[in-house]
């Protein structure tokens, strides 16, 4: 992993989701290419009774796994966006990286993914417009109506942005105002490292759900004409979604009360 330029990157916290082999790779990515997937020790409990064990060389198939303890935060959903939002702390040595999540398989050759999407648009990082709503204030409404965040919490990230000007248009230089970060694919640059770092403070300053955030930190760094934002029929040619197979259990339920 020291060797790596390039790498694929997921995770699995709460032994919520399966381990999804990629597929498409080129002989030339499958020699610079690392796949590293990171699991906690209830994930690994989860797997291993279903027969997928860590091998002696730390390796399932291509994925490296990397077992991590000591996660900081209760909710599994914060703890996934440190390897999701901070790859260039994780892998300082990586130039390029792709991240997938968990619940969707990667089945693309990654180097024809960097060329596609940021080499051949001039481009620092690239992610998936969203499928169906285009502002962060119709995002809100459906995070509180699919219960994934309470009222009062929404309420409390949309007061500061609206406080701090964020417009409430459907489109920032023609494309969608509202993301789908499922797969994210940047190259490790300053401004990349900034804007991920700022976005991460985002979702533990407010709530987990990255989709209110990024518009927000995207607009405030003015750094719109280095982002691709590709439509959502590449995000499907990306990845097969299979979505989430169990129910992730949060960190809480595992350790015993001090």
């Amino acid at each position: 992993m020291q060797n790596c330029k390039v790498v694929v990157s997921t995770c699995a916290f709460g032994g919520g989701d399966d381990l999804y082999q990629p597929i498409g790779m080129s002989k030339a990515s499958l020699r610079k290419v690392c796949y590293v997937a990171f699991w906690d020790e209830v994930t690994r409990a989860a797997q291993e009774s279903e027969g997928h064990n860590i091998g002696d060389d730390g390796f399932i198939g291509k994925w490296r796994i990397v077992v991590v303890k000591d996660l900081p935060f209760t909710d599994q959903r914060l703890n996934g966006k440190i390897p999701k939002m901070l790859a260039h702390r994780l892998f300082p040595q990586v130039k390029f990286s792709i991240w997938v999540d968990s619940k969707s398989q990667f089945r693309r050759d990654p180097l024809g993914v960097l060329e596609a999407l940021l080499w051949r648009t001039n481009s620092v990082l690239a992610i998936s417009e969203h499928g169906a709503r285009s502002s962060v204030y119709d995002e809100a409404k459906a995070v509180v109506w699919k219960n994934k965040a309470t009222p009062e919490e929404v309420e409390v990230q949309l007061t500061q942005y609206r406080h701090d000007g964020l417009p409430e248009d459907k489109r920032f230089n023609g494309k969608k105002a509202l993301n789908e970060a499922s797969v994210i694919v940047r190259e490790h640059l300053p401004v990349t490292n900034m804007l991920m770092c700022l976005w991460f403070n985002e979702v533990v300053r407010f709530t987990s759900r990255d989709q209110l955030s990024f518009p927000y930190v995207l607009w405030r760094l003015k750094v719109h004409e280095k982002i691709n934002m590709f439509p959502v029929c590449i995000r499907k040619d990306l990845v097969n979604t299979i979505g989430h197979v169990r129910k992730a259990k949060p960190l809480k339920s595992f350790f015993p009360a001090d």
